[in-house]
């Protein structure tokens, strides 16, 4: 074992990290964003329902309630766009029933303006239609009043995890957070230790805003931490420009300033979506796959009785270390648990259907697992083995803006890999030249790009440097 790699065994598992790993509230979030939506489709039918019985008297007016049915899906995609399902929805009521009246009102004005031009006005009674509407907006009203209240009662009033990261600046205190020192935890933000990063990873998993308090020099470090990590990240700080800020944040409560320096990559939405991509194709893959896997497998234990995977720690999103899957195709005495030398052409270690399995990238296949187990995605920044090095230094040590691939779940293809960038990295544009890539593909996500990048890979699945 070198130097670099038994001191990094030695900070490897420091006390008290797992027990701070925070549980993840998004799904709470979730559903009660989704609970609000069916709790106002069911008040506007309800709204319109009682408008049409005061004025007409009767249980079930055809006119009253094909309004109703036409405002609802006005009212939805308003509503979405506008933030009424948000964060601050759960817990601050005043701001729930300003936006849910302001899409009522505006889903309402579009169905008056559509009625007009398709002139079907005559086709809704007025008074009944005015009356559903107040209606509604007196139920939804009231339903939004005891929101915050349920949230309290069943939630303890939280919906978010927040996170306050003492290192040695100002004293710093936000509602309903958490506060860690960054002392207890060997928190160094000027350290490149990828076992430090992982530890960093693990108290920030879930976190849906961190907060830094540091001193003046160690605010730049903190600051590239934070965006690696793929986090909501501030900084209680003022040097906006070398920080790379992306906004401010006043604390009146406190007269403290703090500096956004982080956003994370994907919203909400984006991050749902990449996730069903993934779910769907890697599925698909498995089942498609399948035979192929099995014949693949069955040849490895054949040729040498050895393991048939290969499983190596890699750092993974968060700057956190997952295991990764791979078919063995080295001999079991030669595996490589580091990634300390790179693979060469004509590799002495590398076995006869290692070989095959490398060439055509058939190799890589099992990490369709990682994928189904959230820890990768189909497209993304290819993992990279922990003593990875470019022309003798490792990653990091080339590029300091290397760990901030790392805020995106690495991938089975992606960006890099479809533009060649693959095998050994001899030179440090072999490794400058893939972080550009990730780093575009970073900034520049979206579904159809991950696609495109799925489909342009089967062209690269044999590669004059896959060897």
């Amino acid at each position: 074992m070198n130097e670099f790699s038994a001191n990094l065994k030695r900070v490897a598992a420091p006390d008290g990290v797992e027990r701070k790993i925070a549980p993840s509230l998004e799904r709470r979030r979730l559903r009660a964003y989704a609970a609000l939506l069916l709790l106002d489709g069911l008040l506007i039918q309800a709204g319109f329902f009682l408008g049409g019985l005061l004025y007409d008297g009767d249980l079930w007016d055809q006119r009253t309630m094909l309004a109703a049915q036409t405002l609802t899906p006005l009212f939805f995609t308003i509503a979405l766009y506008n933030g009424t399902y948000g964060v601050k929805a759960l817990t601050n009521w005043h701001h729930a029933v300003v936006k849910g009246l302001t899409a009522l009102a505006l889903s309402a004005a579009l169905l008056n303006f559509v009625a007009f031009y398709t002139k079907s006005n005559a086709e809704f009674s007025r008074v009944s239609v005015t009356l559903g509407l107040l209606l509604t907006a007196l139920l939804m009203a009231s339903m939004r009043r005891l929101v915050p209240l349920a949230v309290e009662r069943f939630w303890n009033g939280q919906v978010r995890n927040l996170l306050v990261i003492e290192d040695g600046g100002p004293s710093f205190a936000l509602a309903g957070a958490t506060s860690v020192s960054a002392a207890k935890y060997d928190l160094d933000p000027m350290s490149h230790d990828p076992y430090m990063r992982d530890r960093l990873g693990k108290l920030l998993k879930n976190r849906d805003k961190v907060v830094v308090s540091c001193p003046y020099d160690a605010r730049e470090g903190w600051a590239v931490l934070l965006k690696s990590a793929g986090v909501y990240g501030e900084i209680v700080s003022e040097p906006a420009h070398r920080l790379g800020a992306v906004g401010v944040h006043r604390y009146e409560d406190q007269d403290r300033t703090s500096l956004v320096v982080s956003h994370g990559p994907l919203s909400l939405r984006s991050r749902i979506v990449k996730r069903a991509f993934d779910t769907v194709v890697a599925l698909g893959a498995l089942v498609v796959l399948s035979p192929l896997l099995i014949v693949v497998a069955i040849l490895i234990k054949l040729e040498d009785g050895g393991p048939v995977f290969f499983v190596q720690r890699r750092m993974g999103r968060g700057n956190q270390f997952f295991e990764m899957y791979k078919f063995r195709s080295m001999r079991e005495e030669k595996l490589d648990a580091n990634g300390d030398r790179s693979t060469g052409r004509d590799d002495e270690r590398i076995t006869r259907i290692g070989a095959f399995i490398r060439r055509t990238s058939i190799d890589e296949l099992p990490q369709i697992l990682n994928v189904l187990k959230g820890e990768m995605s189909i497209v993304g920044p290819r993992p990279h083995a922990l003593g990875s090095k470019a022309n003798n230094k490792l990653f990091w040590e080339v590029d300091a803006n290397y760990w901030q691939r790392h805020c995106l779940k690495p991938g089975l293809t992606g960006l890099a890999q479809v533009r060649g960038y693959r095998g050994a990295t001899e030179q440090e544009k072999d490794l400058t030249d893939r972080l550009q890539a990730d780093l575009e593909y970073i900034t520049g996500w979206s579904l159809l790009r991950d696609i495109a990048i799925l489909f342009k890979t089967v062209f690269v699945l044999r590669h004059a440097n896959a060897y």
